[in-house]
């Protein structure tokens, strides 16, 4: 406790002498486009190691003052281009001039990530892959919300599975979301009852960016981070500005998806405090295929609003405080003017959510040392009804809060003829949750009890870098610590070659509730899962390799990646049906069968001519099987092939620029053959269907009005899934499985949009 409070006491005057301190010594220039050698408005500029920034005024000059003295690195950075670090010396009683010229990278081939170490590091240097969806694909695509942004990358399909409500799945790398590890701001408060729903209640508007880790990584995340990890950064305030934006879908049969958001950032003068505000409103209505009277996409109004925002405490601390509440109403099936229970099918939720967070970081002057403190918590409430043959018995209610803090140390020194970063620290996170539903006998409480501890080097230069850690948990629903080791490694012979190996294990705990306890509508009944009670804990092993190839040409830069895949999972769990009751309800119980494996490659490359043009498209051919064949229904024979996992699916991304202001863009995702489980009630009894490949291609125009000096009115419209690829075979009346769907989440779709930048 002694040395604690000697550690703390350093930090508080640490802090409080930077406050106070005055040095009289400014840095002054200008930032230029290295192509056209224009100023560049509103560009970055931070003093490496510390919290002093600024940015480039409307004519591309900044002013920082009263800045510590000696030899310092002032870094630029900027949407679209690449970030240039620069050394200069700072004296006192002097202003010194720094110019500087950065490149124009449409693609981001080298973007600064945070999500392989839970700090700022080039991309290229990351000892594991970090791909990143930037704000200028999240424009492109004219996506709404997380969900639809995340089939934009390699090794990741984000797919409908339930026709009455939305429920999404995402998959890395062919296993199921369960396996992955979804992050607000590098914090695990996605619980099991918040991924059902929650790709989905992100919208587009509050997010900055989305990092993308495929395999286990870091020993910094938890070990459920088996497929990968996905990291949604909010948006930060960096200057003040308003944006209103609309974007407008109708299909040709008439339902519409509207969505208004307002963003608006607010900073002082000095840049010393900040908040970014956002706000977001969905209105969706029903789409039915097939004139049967019963929705296959369901009506939605879901609003968010919230802040992000920062106090600079000193020259190196920094409090950053995070909040949004959504509200988020669903419902399908039929009858939408009358009561849930006066239905012949509805699946009907509403949920309230709150969740914030609160991070304080403080680092030593000489950028050695570094510590965080953070805290974040969501809370959900649900209110539910998931019934057929209008059943009063449906109704139901789920209550689930879940928080985490941790405190992180890391310590910069040098090693020889490498930097080494060491980085220890511990976490606890605590889930809270109850699901009832009292007229199908579910009263399902559960209390989770996760306390963590991790600690990881990494040793690198240009050319090599070592990552290798491990972290140790105790989940309070197993009876033994679990230790979860991690190693990623990199090798650089070449400026333009990239080589990239890692390996990470990890475990899934049989938890109470998970995505696959959704209920859906079949046949008339319901679809009920339990667990067994000898359900075990799930335990996986995974490896990758990857080569990257840069290369930069002219106004040519080019980017290939090809990236290896394996992982074994043991004890794996598995969903097997049981029986149909009285009512017409099918029952299922998640239990364990042996092992299981998933493998295969992904390919990406990106392309791009500054500033007419850029392609990126993506490619994965997998295998996921198990270990000994298997059968989900007494109807269906058994084998080894994992469902809803097709072995070849990809995506492809073109933008193209004739002149300044009008941008053309097209995207497309592909999506090969898989098996899908039919329940019986539309059908006479269990099957499996073998799905046709699809190819859902959309297209956007885009052009920016100018109105004053950098205020801008982009106006925009096109048409999604252009070739109408949407599900042909979708079963028809109220003996419907409503999870019998696949395909594009949308049949063909028109939308216009108008986005006012101030």
């Amino acid at each position: 406790m002694t040395h604690i409070r000697k550690v703390l006491v350093i930090m508080l005057l640490a802090t409080a002498a930077s406050i106070f301190a005055q040095y009289d010594a400014h840095l002054v220039g200008h930032v230029l486009d290295e192509t056209t050698g224009e100023h560049l408005p509103y560009v970055n500029v931070q003093l490496k190691g510390t919290t002093i920034g600024t940015i480039t005024d409307e004519s591309g000059h900044y002013f920082l003052k009263d800045l510590p003295t000696g030899r310092q690195t002032v870094i630029f950075s900027y949407v679209g281009y690449e970030t240039l670090e620069l050394p200069v010396i700072i004296r006192e009683n002097t202003t010194t001039e720094l110019k500087a010229t950065i490149h124009e990278m449409p693609q981001l081939l080298d973007n600064v990530v945070v999500t392989s170490n839970r700090y700022a590091t080039k991309g290229r240097e990351a000892a594991s892959i970090v791909n990143v969806l930037s704000p200028k694909l999240l424009e492109t695509t004219a996506v709404t919300c997380v969900a639809d942004a995340l089939n934009f990358q390699p090794g990741l399909r984000v797919e409908n599975t339930c026709a009455n409500c939305g429920k999404t799945d995402l998959r890395i790398n062919g296993l199921q979301g369960q396996y992955s590890q979804i992050l607000m701001d590098s914090r695990p408060v996605f619980s099991s009852m918040a991924s059902v729903y929650g790709l989905e209640q992100v919208p587009a508007a509050m997010i900055d960016r989305i990092e993308v880790i495929r395999g286990g990584g870091s020993a910094l995340f938890g070990a459920n981070a088996i497929a990968g990890v996905v990291n949604i950064i909010t948006k930060e305030p960096v200057r003040n500005f308003v944006n209103i934006a609309n974007t407008s879908n109708v299909t040709e049969k008439g339902s519409y998806d509207i969505n208004t958001d307002l963003n608006a950032s607010v900073m002082s003068e000095n840049h010393k405090m900040g908040a970014y505000l956002f706000a977001s409103h969905r209105t969706r209505s029903p789409y039915d295929r097939n004139n049967d009277g019963f929705s296959d996409v369901p009506m939605l109004r879901s609003t968010t609003a919230g802040t992000r925002a920062f106090f600079k405490t000193g020259n190196y601390s920094k409090l950053t405080l995070e909040y949004h509440h959504t509200t988020d109403y669903r419902r399908g099936g039929n009858n939408f003017d009358l009561e849930p229970h006066n239905a012949d099918i509805a699946e009907q939720l509403r949920h309230n959510i709150d969740a914030g967070s609160a991070t304080f970081d403080w680092f030593s002057s000489d950028a050695r040392h570094f510590v965080s403190a953070y805290t974040a918590l969501q809370h959900i409430g649900r209110e539910s009804y998931f019934g057929a043959g209008k059943d009063l018995n449906a109704y139901g209610r789920s209550r689930d809060l879940t928080s985490t803090t941790g405190l992180q140390y890391r310590f910069s020194y040098p090693c020889g003829k490498m930097n080494g970063d060491l980085i220890v620290g511990s976490e606890y996170t605590y889930n809270s949750m109850s699901d009832r539903m009292l007229g199908y006998g579910r009263d399902m409480t559960q209390t989770v009890h996760l306390v963590g501890a991790y600690a990881q080097n990494e040793w690198k230069n240009e050319q090599w870098s070592a990552l290798i850690g491990a972290r140790l948990e105790k989940h309070n629903l197993l009876s033994n610590p679990v230790c979860t080791p991690r190693a990623s490694f990199r090798y650089t012979p070449i400026d333009e070659l990239v080589i990239r190996a890692g390996y990470s294990s990890g475990y899934r705990a049989p938890q109470a509730y998970d995505e696959d306890l959704h209920v859906a509508a079949v046949g008339g009944g319901v679809s009920l899962i339990s667990l067994d009670p000898k359900l075990r804990p799930e335990y996986s092993h995974s490896a990758t390799a990857s080569i990257d190839w840069y290369q930069r040409f002219d106004k040519w830069e080019i980017n290939l990646t090809a990236e290896g895949f394996y992982t074994y999972l043991q004890d794996v769990f598995f969903l097997r049906e049981d029986s149909t009751d009285l009512s017409g309800n099918i029952h299922f119980t998640r239990t364990n069968v042996p092992g299981a494996w998933v493998g295969g490659l992904n390919i990406e490359a990106k392309a791009s001519y500054a500033p007419y043009f850029t392609v990126q498209l993506g490619y994965t051919f997998q295998q996921s099987r198990y270990t000994k064949a298997q059968a989900w229904s007494s109807n269906v024979p058994p084998h080894t092939r994992m469902l809803r996992t097709p072995d070849n699916y990809g995506y492809i991304l073109i933008d193209i620029k004739p002149m300044r202001d009008l941008t053309f863009s097209i995207n497309g995702k592909a999506t090969g053959s898989m098996l899908v489980p039919h329940l019986q009630g539309y059908i006479a009894q269990d099957e499996e269907t073998k799905t046709t490949s699809f190819w859902d291609l959309s297209l956007r125009l885009a052009y920016d009005i100018h109105l004053y000096k950098h205020y801008c009115l982009e106006v925009s419209g096109g048409v999604k899934n252009v070739l109408d690829q949407y599900q042909k075979d979708l079963d028809i009346g109220p003996n419907r499985d409503a999870d019998y769907i696949y395909g594009p989440s949308m049949p063909r779709t028109y939308f216009i949009g108008a986005a006012l930048k101030l």
